[in-house]
C-alpha cells in the first residue's frame, strides 16, 4: 500500500511530461511532412560533381 503513495504521483508526473513533450512537438511542426524524408532517399542524384 505504501508503494501506491509513490507510484501514483510518479505516473501522473510522467503523463504530464508526455503531454508537454507531445504538445511541444506539435507546435514545432515535427509531424508536418512524414513522407518527404522517407521518399527523398529513393531519389538518386546521378549527375557528377
Amino acid at each position: 500500500m505504501d508503494s501506491l503513495y509513490i507510484l501514483i504521483p510518479l505516473s501522473l508526473a510522467l503523463i504530464v511530461f508526455i503531454i508537454i513533450v507531445l504538445s511541444w512537438a506539435i507546435k514545432n511542426d515535427q509531424f508536418d511532412d512524414l513522407q518527404g524524408p522517407a521518399e527523398s532517399i529513393l531519389m538518386d542524384d546521378d549527375t557528377p560533381k
